[in-house]
This record gives structure tokens, C-alpha cells and sequence, in this order.
């Protein structure tokens, strides 16, 4: 059973949100705002979290900042804007999906579904792929190069183990929003490119092992 903790100052909502969840089989915990949030993910582990941005105490993204230093865990943010510019801000920080207020409960819970299976999606065969000092770790989810673990955001993770379970094809842009955020996409490509600059940044002079497929997409070249 997947635990779900509810982040929302209005009690109704969480208590729709609870209602919904727990009808499709979720265990669910609440906090009222970010602050109570973090402390809880301190004390126990969550499958995911569905949580507001604007909150007393603790607004959302600062909460799931603090939150992503403690735990890799799925975020889905509640919204009630939907301006580009707060999703491409959200991803940055590690926010998997967006949910714009006032919405259905019903796209909630799939989107959750959507979520936690990106999540508990099956490793490839090799468990642990090696390139000179770069190691991938699907199982613990990690990457190392020379023995030091490389600090990414959860999106950046998703992104790079997709990319390299599809070794050597040509990837687009659009296959890569949708198998990657799993979402209708409001906007441009820009999204997808930022989290690739991202992640050629965070993978150091490994970063050329992503090649950028002019006009189409990206591939990861295999590795040998």
C-alpha cells in the first residue's frame, strides 16, 4: 500500500484528497503547511507527496527543497496558477508534476498513479552501468563518478535513466515530456532542454556522452 502525505493549509482539501486516496487504496497523512511537512518526511517515508505551494510558515517549493535534501521522493505540486515560468521553476528543484487548483480529484489520483509508476518503474537488465570513473546505479538510484555520488534533482534521475535504458535512439523532445513528466505539456520544448543542460552539467566531463540530435531531440551514445 503507498503512503500519500497531503501538504495543505485548508483542511477541506486535504480532506477531499484523503477521501479520494484512501477510496483508491492509499494509506494517507496530512500537514498543514511546509514547516509540518518536512518534520514528517524526517520521522517516516512516503511513497509521494501531494502539497500546495502558497502556505503559512513554509511556502511549497521551500518546502520541497528541504525535502529533497532529506529523501528522493515524488512531488506533485497544487497550483493555483499555471504560468509556465512557475513549472519550469518547480522541475528545477525537483517537482514531478503540477496540478492547477481548482481541480478534479479524479485527474488527481491519476496523476498519482502516473507518478508512482514512473517511480517503481522496472531496472533495465544491468543493474549497474559503468563508463570509465561514471557509475549508474538504477537500483540505489545514484550516480557516481570517481567513488563521489553526484548530487541531482529527481527529475535529472528520471531523465538520465531514461535516456540511458534507450541507449543509441534518437529520443525527441516530445517523447522524452511524455515519457519522462508523463504529463500534458502547456508550452515549448524549453523544459526538456533545461534539464538536459542540467544534467550535462551535473555529469561533468561525462556530459558529452548526451548528444544533442540538431532539430529533434537527444540521444545517449552507448557505452562500451
Amino acid at each position: 500500500m503507498a503512503k500519500i502525505l497531503v501538504v495543505d493549509d485548508e483542511a477541506k482539501i486535504r480532506a477531499i484528497i484523503k477521501e479520494y486516496a484512501e477510496f483508491e487504496g492509499y494509506a494517507v497523512s496530512e500537514a498543514e503547511d511546509g514547516m509540518e511537512a518536512v518534520e514528517k518526511v524526517k520521522a517516516e517515508d512516503f511513497d509521494i507527496i501531494v502539497m500546495d505551494i502558497m502556505m503559512p510558515r513554509l511556502d511549497g517549493y521551500s518546502a520541497c527543497k528541504e525535502i529533497k535534501k532529506i529523501k528522493s521522493v515524488p512531488v506533485i505540486m497544487l497550483s493555483a496558477r499555471g504560468e509556465e515560468y512557475d513549472k519550469l521553476f518547480g522541475f528545477e528543484i525537483g517537482v514531478d508534476d503540477y496540478v492547477v487548483k481548482p481541480f478534479s480529484p479524479k485527474e488527481l489520483m491519476a496523476r498519482i498513479k502516473a507518478v508512482l509508476a514512473r517511480a517503481h518503474a522496472a531496472a533495465p537488465e544491468e543493474d549497474v552501468i559503468t563508463y570509465e570513473g561514471l557509475e549508474i546505479n538504477f537500483t540505489a538510484r545514484e550516480v557516481k563518478i570517481d567513488g563521489e555520488r553526484v548530487a541531482m534533482t529527481p527529475k535529472e534521475y528520471d531523465l538520465l535513466f531514461y535516456l540511458v535504458k534507450n541507449m543509441n535512439i534518437a529520443l525527441s523532445r516530445e517523447k522524452l515530456l511524455e515519457e519522462v513528466w508523463g504529463f500534458d505539456f502547456y508550452g515549448d520544448d524549453r523544459t526538456v532542454d533545461t534539464h538536459i543542460k542540467m544534467l550535462r552539467n551535473s555529469l561533468g566531463r561525462y556530459r558529452n556522452l548526451i548528444i544533442t540530435l540538431r532539430g529533434m531531440g537527444y540521444k545517449f551514445e552507448k557505452i562500451r
